[in-house]
């Protein structure tokens, strides 16, 4: 790959804000009367919201209405809001913003590929909005990971082909789905977790200041 261009998953990655997702939805499950933990919500990364709350009933074996269903849909994603509104920079995860000062002193570019509908307000509430050449979210797809429609939407704001990009995901639908699109792969958290990555490290400080010029090289 003598070119290369990079895709970021936002929740654990760039940002932690898995735990104002467990907030929001854990005022659900206890409204409904059931215990939802900080591992089920593992179960929620890097999927949907709609698919998100349907893994949350389930958890709960808790049939409601779809009427019901729109509005818990509405109160969880006002209350995350009322979370992420209040995020600033120091909220941005060890090692990300120096990953992408390095990606920019070597000219590689790099695009968002996230489940959020939010992701943009979270960008600029932190202060890397304008740092990204493209961004695709929740609002941007038809389809959640693992389908790779993300990806490869995010490959073309990149203006190059699948197999020439480089996807950093948290979560066992992202890898996946950086998978179905053909793209290298690098789980960043549990390597367990993250088995199927095609690399792996527990955060962004942990990448080799040459990882990307090593990938460079490779046929």
């Amino acid at each position: 790959m003598n070119k290369i261009g990079v895709i970021f998953d936002l929740d654990g990655v760039i940002v932690d804000t898995a735990k104002y997702h467990y907030l929001a939805w854990k005022k659900i499950a206890d409204a409904l009367g059931f215990e939802f933990t900080e591992e089920h919500n593992e179960l929620l990364k890097g999927v949907s919201r709609v698919r998100s709350l349907e893994i949350l009933l389930d958890i709960g074996n808790i049939e409601i209405s779809e009427e019901k269903k729109q509005e818990y849909l509405v109160s969880k994603n006002e209350d995350y809001l009322g979370f992420i509104t209040k995020m600033e920079a120091d909220e941005i995860l060890p090692g990300a913003s120096e990953l992408l000062d390095h990606l920019d002193e070597t000219g590689i570019k790099y695009v968002l590929g996230s489940a959020s509908k939010n992701a943009p307000l979270i960008l600029k509430q932190i202060g890397l909005y304008d740092r990204f050449a493209g961004i695709v979210d929740g609002n941007s797809v038809s389809k959640a990971k693992p389908d790779p429609e993300v990806f490869l939407i995010g490959a073309k704001k990149l203006e190059l082909e699948p197999g020439q990009c480089v996807v950093f995901e948290d979560a066992i639908a992202g890898i996946e789905a950086a998978k179905n699109a053909k793209m290298v792969s690098v789980g960043i958290g549990d390597e367990n977790t993250l088995k199927k990555a095609d690399y792996n490290f527990n955060n962004l400080t942990e990448v080799p200041e040459n990882f990307f010029e090593r990938l460079m090289t490779l046929n």
